[in-house]
């Protein structure tokens, strides 16, 4: 069983869930330190150097279920021409740790001030 923090279109109920909802095992709410950008129809997450709380969800997959997740973030493995990165991330206020797709740096996109991509959405529209 393999551990993922999202934050995003994978969060149950988003527009990407499908796409690891066949691997899911177990949802628990969660929380890491970062910074959250808008990307338009997606969020990405910077960490290191932020103490803002992103919420979002803990996803307990298969393997099968983080190559589906690898696909859809463009993560092609250490060192390869990837959008995002896979690092390892622990929780904010629990014990739980596990991966997490993130940017290295923010590339000019706007802070979502909430932390919350949910609550940002529900904001916007």
């Amino acid at each position: 069983m393999i551990s993922v923090f999202v934050y995003g279109t994978l969060l149950v109920g988003e527009s990407n869930h499908d796409v690891v909802a066949p691997h899911l095992l177990e949802v628990e709410a969660g929380a890491v330190l970062g910074e959250l950008y808008d990307c338009g129809s997606y969020p990405a997450v910077v960490i290191g150097g932020g103490s803002h709380v992103v919420r979002g969800e803990w996803l307990t997959v298969t393997e099968e279920g983080l190559s589906a997740m690898d696909v859809l973030e463009e993560y092609y493995g250490p060192g390869a021409d990837n959008d995002y990165e896979r690092v390892w991330v622990h929780d904010v206020f629990t014990k739980r740790e596990g991966w997490i797709y993130v940017w290295l740096e923010p590339r000019g996109n706007d802070r979502i001030k909430e932390g919350s991509w949910r609550a940002y959405n529900k904001k916007e529209s």
